[in-house]
């Protein structure tokens, strides 16, 4: 019974402390401005024209509205989780529209270097 007694007094005691340091968690103002620039880029470098990217760009902007509404409630701890997130999904999109871009230009090249092959060749006939 003592023991009990002791641990309620502690539970008791402890429990502002431990609700003080929940409700200090800083605002993650670096965590946002690092998932709206990832955003921010991915749009730029095309993912909204890839389906996959496309995707993965409107998660982290969903993720990115309720860290905004979170942050807004007094929920920091929340929002850095959930900036976490739309970062990383920003940065897939951005992956994945430069695989896309990457693409792209290979077939550009592989056909710009048959047109000049068979450009070369024509000439060679000619002569």
């Amino acid at each position: 019974m003592w023991n009990m007694q002791r641990a309620l007094v502690f539970l008791v005691a402890t429990a502002p402390f431990v609700l003080a340091c929940g409700a200090t968690f800083p605002v993650p103002t670096q965590r946002m401005a690092d998932a709206q620039s990832a955003e921010r880029s991915a749009t730029e470098l095309g993912a909204p024209a890839v389906p996959q990217a496309q995707l993965m760009l409107k998660l982290a902007q969903e993720q990115i509205a309720q860290a905004q509404r979170a942050i807004a409630d007094g929920d920091n701890k929340r929002a850095d989780a959930l900036l976490i997130r739309a970062n990383a999904d920003a940065e897939f999109a951005i992956a994945l529209a430069r695989e896309k871009n990457a693409q792209v230009e290979n077939q550009r090249a592989i056909a710009d270097s048959s047109a000049q092959k068979t450009t070369n060749v024509g000439q060679g006939a000619v002569k």
